[in-house]
């Protein structure tokens, strides 16, 4: 059965083109020497970006393969104004990146509700010829063409906004923890890879606070080169304020497993060992209280630790105090308006790009025939033969 959570789309758009100006003379029975009256044309449409919080995945854009805006229409005479193209939007949840599907640049980012970023500018209408009249030429039998339409193939990366990010093994715990703090059902079962997408809850806290907690799939030793279920879901927590690693409390090297988590972070993004960090060890409903003294003393020194039970409902008081503590830590604060401020997203590793989109299901090569394009320019031409005919009689008729 195919997943509705979609986070990654590959879409070819294209703005629209400006229409060109009239070059028209009036020629009236009571006005023979009526001059210019040719119209501006109006502008193309643009493509804009715009964030929606009631979307939060990319499925809606899963089968729009191409998305165009509209034509400006072509100027008159009587000076009349070509109609403006509309614009498009497209709506995208929060937490949207927008690359070139062509070179891998990063293009923009959406972060926030309501926020709207011109993905590709319409072209301007072009002028008519009664906007070029003067006192040395009263009879311009010229005109500007439209400006011509953008057009960019682009993908689409959804990067999810949590405050806290559960980073841990396949069946370490971090659907039950989920569950058990939120009213989120993520799927739970006693076998690898249970969660296969990524789920969001919001866990409540003392005087109606609250903060927003995400659960990726489970990473295992050589996710950052794509083992398991590989990159596709570790940049869902590049934008966590906060990440919660999760070691069961049965393992064998509770450390060393934190630090193989810790290093394929690393090698998908450097920057997310800047993140603050706190270590859960779950399913400690299994060990004495002796036996969790003797692992105290084998755990990092440099990080929070807290040993929980989200079955037994047992350290789970503890760990949201943690939580909320490192969460409104002046450290993290600071980081996080720095980060907002000073926020680079590298470009795309095109190496990988064609497996990346047959992971994703999309097509590396897409064929784009516009017949309306095609009508337009016969019309351009056939309107050039006339407009030349016009010309050399000396005389210009719309």
């Amino acid at each position: 059965m195919e997943s509705n959570f979609v986070d990654y789309v590959k879409i070819y758009c294209r703005s629209g083109k400006g229409g060109r100006g009239s070059m028209h003379l009036r020629h009236v029975k009571y006005n023979p020497n009526g001059g210019p009256d040719g119209g501006d044309g109006g502008k193309g449409g643009s493509i804009i970006l715009r964030g929606n919080h009631n979307y939060w995945t990319l499925l809606h854009l899963k089968y729009e393969r191409h998305i165009f805006a509209e034509h400006g229409g072509n100027g008159g005479k009587d000076k009349c104004h070509g109609t403006d193209g509309k614009d498009v939007y497209i709506d995208v949840p929060c937490g949207t990146v927008v690359y070139d599907a062509e070179t891998g640049k990063y293009v923009c980012d959406v972060t926030y509700d309501g926020q709207e970023i011109v993905l590709l500018k319409g072209g301007r209408g072009g002028l008519g010829n009664f906007q070029f009249r003067s006192a040395t030429n009263q009879a311009p039998r010229f005109a500007q063409p439209g400006e011509p339409m953008q057009e960019m193939t682009i993908i689409l990366e959804l990067k999810l906004l949590a405050d806290v990010g559960l980073v841990g093994f396949p069946n370490a715990g971090k659907s039950t923890l989920l569950s058990s703090l939120s009213n989120a059902r993520p799927k739970i079962a006693n076998y690898p890879f249970t969660t296969m997408e990524p789920s969001l809850g919001i866990v409540g806290y003392r005087d109606q606070k609250s903060f927003v907690m995400a659960d990726i799939p489970g990473i295992i030793e050589g996710a950052s080169e794509g083992k398991g279920l590989g990159l596709r879901f570790l940049r869902h927590i590049e934008r966590n304020s906060l990440l919660l690693f999760m070691v069961p409390g049965d393992t064998d090297d509770i450390k060393r497993e934190y630090e193989i988590l810790l290093n394929e972070l690393r090698q998908f993004n450097p920057e997310m060992l800047d993140k603050h960090r706190v270590l859960a060890i779950t399913k400690c409903d299994l060990l004495d209280d002796e036996l969790i003294e003797m692992l105290r003393e084998t755990l990092p020194d440099d990080l929070p630790c807290v040993f929980i039970s989200a079955v037994a409902n047992k350290g789970l008081d503890e760990l949201k105090d943690v939580l909320w503590r490192e969460l409104n830590a002046e450290s993290n604060k600071l980081t996080a308006v720095m980060a907002e401020d000073t926020l680079v997203h590298r470009d795309k590793d095109m190496t990988r790009f064609a497996e990346e989109l047959a992971d994703e299901g999309e097509d590396e090569d897409i064929e784009y025939i516009d017949d309306d394009e095609i009508e337009d320019e016969d019309e351009d031409d056939n309107t050039a033969h006339r407009y030349g005919a016009d010309l050399d009689d000396g005389l210009c008729t719309e």
